[in-house]
């Protein structure tokens, strides 16, 4: 029987790795990373730890029945090479491009890990796409492979975008084998466990994702083989990851999110970490996996706290947490004070993106303030510039930009795939943009604005979309908000609120009045909402942004 990992030696891997650098309190102010010539995280992270610690408890996986299966460093070595001898005997190769549809099974981490080794380069994907979607990642990605779930109608959405496709995509799923698809399950199970390394690391493209899609077709992010060790800021420095605890990140595979919260940072720091193959969330059910297992450090989006302050938290056991971090989309002040003052915990926001690893944060050990996004970590070269490309002054509105001389930090992406001119502009002059303004304060923490195309200008002034969404969340009856320009051909543009109202709440003209009334009360007179808009939902992308891009059209 496996032992507690508090009963497991920590090793250490980090510091082969990373040094760092603090200032006189204490807090890092600095990574210097060594031996990245040729690092691979399944070689040099999960294959050290598999050997030196093979009983330590490295996933604790619940299947949508919760029924619980624990994975060892050990084991997780052992399936990973199974994996890897598989999809070799499958043709695939390094360079090849694999497609994983895999929801939040377990197989997920022995692929992806096997792909690594491979030197194949994994796209992760979510399963909600539709036949058009996976066409059009099929050919923007020049796609050669793809594993799916057996679950839902993935294999037919996929099994018709590949008929179509002009070239052969070889085709695996979980589960039984069905026509056109290979068991992934057999030919795991039938693989053998010696498992020849291919020289692969360092500089080569390792992983590929598709954005989120909030204003056109999703663009394909590249990261190589150096991007996990940019994830030690994530996990140790911002969640707060404990190698004798259990960090549970809300994410589905299908996301670089998965990444930052389920594998590369917690590992590093010899974390175990915490899995739900859910079906949907479901907030009564999904709060009562704190009360039964030792979650000790919790990642969510806000739209999952906004969820949890409207319900009484005590009963559920989330109090046991001892730390809980945030990021995805900008945090409300009101659900940051909500949370503290039913559990205690500050809930400590971060900022980064699918191009990035965590370019701002309220690090471990640091006073944060409610709403703000944090400092800049120690990776990145963190600035505001107006349209110019200069320097915006303490308290003025700039995009966040990240600076950079001849060599781009450990993290940054390197490009996006088939698009050498969009990379280009993205990362001209040694400067990433990355399309979000923000401001900052004196203390140089830097407070969320809106994405620089959401920008409202009413009047002759420039509206930030999250500072007014921050006000009207504030009344007890607002679930969701999004706030949006809409033209007026007096004053350029008009503010309007598009509202999702708690059930039981109901619509209507005198709640309209109410809400305005409210505004007026709480905001500068230009930031007010002029038109009010109840709907039963907001427009999404399949990564549950709301598409501010589709409300603003609405009214164009």
């Amino acid at each position: 029987m496996r032992k507690r990992n508090d009963e497991q030696p920590i090793i250490g891997i980090s510091k082969r790795y990373i040094e760092e650098v603090t200032d006189e309190k204490g807090q890092v102010k600095k990574l210097n990373f060594k031996n990245t010539e040729g690092f691979n995280f399944a070689y040099d992270i999960l294959d050290v730890l598999g050997r030196e610690t093979p009983d330590r408890l490295a996933m604790l996986w619940l299947d949508r029945d919760k029924n619980v299966r624990e994975f060892t460093f050990g084991q997780l070595k052992k399936y990973s090479d199974k994996t890897a001898n598989y999809l070799k005997s499958m043709g695939i190769k390094k360079g090849d491009r694999v497609m994983l549809v895999l929801k939040r099974h377990y197989q997920f981490w022995f692929v992806i890990l096997a792909l690594h080794k491979l030197g194949a380069v994994a796209i992760p994907a979510t399963h909600q796409l539709k036949t058009e979607d996976f066409s059009y990642r099929f050919s923007a990605g020049d796609v050669d492979a793809v594993i799916i779930t057996d679950e839902d109608d993935v294999a037919e959405q996929a099994g018709a975008a590949i008929r179509a496709y002009d070239g052969e995509i070889k085709a695996m799923m979980t589960g039984t084998a069905q026509e056109g698809w290979e068991s992934l399950d057999k030919g795991i199970e039938e693989a053998p466990e010696d498992f020849e390394k291919v020289a692969v690391g360092g500089d080569d493209p390792m992983v590929m994702f598709f954005t989120s899609g909030t204003t056109g077709q999703p663009k394909i992010v590249t990261h190589d083989y150096k991007y996990p060790l940019a994830h030690y800021v994530t996990a140790k420095l911002w969640q707060n990851v404990d190698p004798y605890g259990i960090h549970f990140t809300v994410s589905d595979t299908g996301w670089g999110k998965a990444l930052w919260g389920k594998l590369y940072g917690q590992w590093i720091c010899e974390a175990a970490v915490f899995v739900y193959d859910m079906e949907e969330f479901v907030p009564y059910d999904f709060l009562g996996l704190f009360d039964k297992y030792p979650i000790t450090t919790f990642c969510a989006p806000p739209t999952a706290y906004r969820v949890f302050v409207k319900r009484n938290l005590e009963k559920y056991g989330i109090s046991k947490l001892q730390y809980a971090t945030t990021a995805g989309e900008a945090l409300n002040p009101e659900v940051w004070q909500q949370f503290y003052d039913k559990t205690g915990l500050k809930l400590m926001e971060g900022f980064g993106q699918t191009e990035t690893t965590l370019v701002l944060l309220n690090m471990v050990g640091s006073e944060t303030k409610p709403g703000s996004m944090g400092r800049p970590g120690p990776v990145y070269d963190v600035d505001l510039i107006d349209s110019e490309g200069n320097s915006v002054a303490t308290g003025e509105t700039g995009e966040v930009v990240i600076r950079y001389g001849k060599e781009k930090p450990l993290g940054l992406f390197v490009g996006y795939y088939g698009d050498p001119e969009q990379t280009e502009e993205a990362l001209a002059g040694g400067v990433y943009h990355t399309g979000d303004t923000a401001y900052r304060d004196e203390d140089g923490y830097f407070w969320y604005v809106g994405r620089t195309d959401d920008l409202i200008k009413s009047c002759g002034y420039r509206v930030g979309p999250f500072e007014v969404e921050s006000v009207l969340m504030k009344l007890p009856y607002v679930l969701e908000c999004a706030v949006t320009g809409i033209p007026d051909k007096h004053r350029g543009q008009l503010v309007k609120a598009t509202i999702v109202l708690t059930e039981g709440t109901e619509p209507g003209k005198e709640l309209e009045r109410e809400i305005i009334g409210y505004a007026k009360k709480h905001m500068a007179h230009f930031k007010c909402p002029r038109k009010i808009e109840f709907v039963d939902e907001m427009p999404k992308t399949i990564s549950g942004k709301i598409r501010r891009v589709e409300l603003r059209e609405k009214e164009s």
